[in-house]
């Protein structure tokens, strides 16, 4: 198997998330409640998920691996591109939270915000997904011998064993600090 293979693997699951958030934004147009325990998994899930397990074996191995090759000018653009698409994700997560948190507060105008930014993040991860996989992870590999594929198939297994230690650590490091 090819690195790109465990990440397309990811895609596929962050896709049935943004069809649930989908679900989510539609209820919500209707005048549903806000489903607070929802929002707060999709939070979690676009957090630890797509963004510490995927994006973090993406930045942390794949693209900090390319660092080192001579890329083709349209492939190191595309890896740019890629590196400003994580931020804008953890941008868009972040603004859900605080408009959850002015929501809370008793602002109700800020469920306006919330869907805004759902909005926002269910069009923002079918582009960057489609960039991934259509435009960069396939020709990228060309540029890695089999033995640099399989060392990054190992870092990216090594990558997800240390992950829920890591973030439940964080955790109860956080409870901790009050």
């Amino acid at each position: 198997m090819l690195p790109i293979g465990p990440l397309m693997i990811e895609h596929r699951l962050i896709e049935r998330m943004i069809r649930l958030i989908e679900k989510m934004i539609e209820a919500l147009s209707q005048g549903a409640h806000v489903d607070l325990a929802f929002l707060d998994f999709t939070v979690d899930f676009i957090r630890t998920y797509a963004d510490r397990c995927h994006h973090g074996k993406e930045e942390n191995i794949l693209f900090h691996d390319l660092e080192e090759k001579k890329l083709s000018p349209i492939l190191r653009n595309i890896l740019q591109e890629l590196i400003e698409d994580h931020v804008k994700g953890r941008t868009i997560v972040t603004r859900i939270e605080k408009a959850k948190t002015r929501y809370l507060g008793g602002k109700s105008s800020a469920l306006t915000e919330i869907i805004s930014q759902l909005k926002e993040l269910i069009s923002f991860y079918p582009k960057h997904i489609d960039k991934e996989e259509n435009h960069f992870f396939r020709p990228v590999m060309d540029y890695f011998s089999n033995e640099e594929r399989e060392n990054m198939l190992k870092e990216f297994a090594d990558f997800d064993r240390s992950l829920i230690h890591a973030k439940y650590k964080e955790l109860v490091e956080r409870s901790e600090a009050g």
